[in-house]
Parts: structure tokens; C-alpha cells; sequence
């Protein structure tokens, strides 16, 4: 009988993930194009003139999120004078990557920049936030001639203490994982949502709206969860790996975060010792604000986008 109730409830719970999934997706429906890439497809909206004068931008999101966590405080204002590309990472949002466990920072910009080739991209401007701060760099290691410049935000760069967080580790794993994420974790996600994105936001209020707008309930879906969970927990690794490589770097790099009060990623182990190794690059420290750096001060970012992508422009007319 035991058994039969516990099958039971599995069957209940695999049955509302399935349902809350399809209602989610309904509401947070793709708003761009999909891109065909090795290992993938990937969910990319444009914005702004496509013959717009300087370098196309680039918008990443990082983890637990989706493009339109870039879409609202950035990309919408920047595209009244630039071509703007806004991409879901591989696994995120409506992308897709073929293998769950590809989830590197070094497979996904190799994704990302075959997306943008097929766009008729060839040197961009990337703004990358948290997660992406480590995709921004390894695509300036392995394709400098495609990276015009970095402007990155509250960004990982280089190994910290401790791992990615035991729930993390445990949706990675084989069988538990994916048992895990198509029972509880909608339903569990559902509810503890507000609180998680109340921490990523602190000591900032959450922006009114901000759930619905940034669609953030995408990442409850099963695979979504399973491939953020991958990611987070295979970064360390890979900027261990990385990071000895970052003097290498020659693009101009302008990095913008909070002051010690990020908890989510912490400025001095990642940001400062960044802005001290790549040699152009400068840091922006912004005393009381977290790890949102793009929405608690979106017009201080704009302006430093802005700023750069000025000084890429005559580097652009010089390469044509």
C-alpha cells in the first residue's frame, strides 16, 4: 500500500511539473528567432537598426536567468542607437544544447559565436552579467578577432570557496537529478521564488514586476533546471583553467560592480584581481549595490557601454 501511495504521488507530482511547465511557456513565449549552431539551437532577439554605426552589442545573461533579464534595463534603451543581440545561453530560456553536461563556458561561446556568424556579426561589443562575466572572457581568449570589447557586470572570473550549493550538486547527478527536477523543484521553485530573487537583488528592493517581466519562472522547467545546475557546478573548474590566461586578453575591458555587499559574487575575488591582470581593463565600484548592477544602475551602465562603443567605432571603420 505504501508503495502504491508513493508511486502515486510521484505520478501527481511528475503530472503538475508537466502542467505548470506548459502554463509557464504559454506565458513566456520566444520573442525572437531561433539560430541552428552545433550542439544546439539558440533563441536570439534583435533590436535596434541593423546598420547602425559602431559595433553590434551583445547582451548575456547569467544563471538562473534568461535574455530578458538584459532585455528591459539595457537592451530595449540601447537599441535606439545600436544593433542589439540578445541571446538565451545554451539551455536557457527557449535555447537548447544537445548534451546537458556541455555546459562550459568554453562550449557555449564557441555556440555563441557561430550564432552570431550566421547573423552577419563580425567583431561585437559583449555585455555580460554574473555567470556570463566568465562566457564574455573565454570568447576573448578563443576568438579575439570576434570580441571588440567586454563590459562586464558583477562577473565570475575566478575560483572561490566552496562549490555551487548542495541542490546544485544534486540535480547534477544521473537519475536522482532529473527525478528531482520533474517532481519538486517546480513546485518547490514556485514557492520560494520571490525570496531567492529578494537575495540576489539585496540589499536592493526587488523592482516591482520583476518575476513577470524577467520571466524567471522559466528556469523551474525541468531542463532549464537541470542545465543551470550544470552550469554552476562545472564553472569552478573552468575558471581555474581560464584565469592564468586573462593577461592575454587585449580588448578593451570595463568591469562594473557592487561594493563588498554582493554576496552572490563577491567584487574582491573576482572583479578587482580581474581589473589588475587584463591590461586594458578598468573597474567601476559602486558603494551599496548588489549583484543587479544592471538594474540598480542601469543609466551608470549605459553610459559606460555607450562610452565604449564609441571608442570601438574607429576601430570598426579601420577593420572594414
Amino acid at each position: 500500500m505504501l508503495v502504491l501511495i508513493v508511486v502515486l504521488a510521484v505520478a501527481a507530482l511528475v503530472l503538475a511539473t508537466q502542467v505548470g511547465s506548459a502554463m509557464i511557456e504559454r506565458a513566456f513565449p520566444p520573442q525572437g528567432r531561433l539560430v541552428d549552431v552545433a550542439g544546439g539551437r539558440l533563441h536570439v532577439v534583435e533590436l535596434g537598426p541593423r546598420d547602425a554605426v559602431g559595433p553590434p552589442i551583445v547582451l548575456l545573461h547569467g544563471a538562473s536567468s534568461n535574455l530578458r533579464v538584459m532585455q528591459h534595463p539595457l537592451g530595449e534603451r540601447l537599441a535606439r542607437n545600436h544593433r542589439v543581440i540578445l541571446i538565451d545561453r545554451p539551455g536557457h530560456g527557449w535555447s537548447t544544447r544537445d548534451r546537458v553536461e556541455e555546459a562550459t563556458p568554453e562550449i557555449q561561446g564557441r555556440m555563441i559565436i557561430e550564432a552570431l556568424g550566421k547573423l552577419g556579426v563580425g567583431r561585437a561589443l559583449v555585455v555580460a552579467h554574473s555567470w556570463a562575466g566568465a562566457l564574455a572572457l573565454r570568447m576573448a581568449l578563443d576568438q579575439p578577432d570576434r570580441v571588440a570589447g567586454l563590459v562586464l557586470l558583477a562577473p565570475v572570473a575566478y575560483p572561490w570557496r566552496g562549490g555551487a550549493g548542495r541542490y546544485n550538486n544534486v540535480i547534477s547527478t544521473p537519475l536522482i537529478g532529473p527525478l528531482l527536477a520533474h517532481t519538486i523543484t517546480l513546485p518547490l521553485g514556485w514557492l520560494v521564488a520571490e525570496a531567492g530573487v529578494r537575495g540576489v537583488f539585496a540589499p536592493q528592493p526587488v523592482p516591482a514586476d520583476f518575476i513577470r517581466d524577467s520571466a524567471t519562472l522559466l528556469l523551474l522547467r525541468p531542463r532549464e533546471f537541470i542545465a543551470n545546475a550544470r552550469d554552476l557546478v562545472t564553472l569552478k573548474a573552468a575558471v581555474i583553467a581560464q584565469a592564468p590566461r586573462y593577461a592575454e586578453i587585449k580588448a578593451p575591458i570595463s568591469i562594473i560592480a557592487g561594493d563588498a555587499v554582493d554576496k552572490t559574487v563577491s567584487t574582491a575575488i573576482h572583479s578587482r584581481p580581474l581589473a589588475v591582470t587584463a591590461p586594458n581593463a578598468k573597474l567601476t565600484v559602486l558603494p551599496g549595490v548588489g549583484h543587479m548592477v544592471q538594474q540598480m544602475a542601469a543609466d551608470l551602465v549605459l553610459s559606460e557601454i555607450e562610452t565604449m562603443a564609441g571608442r570601438l567605432v574607429p576601430q570598426m571603420v579601420t577593420a572594414q
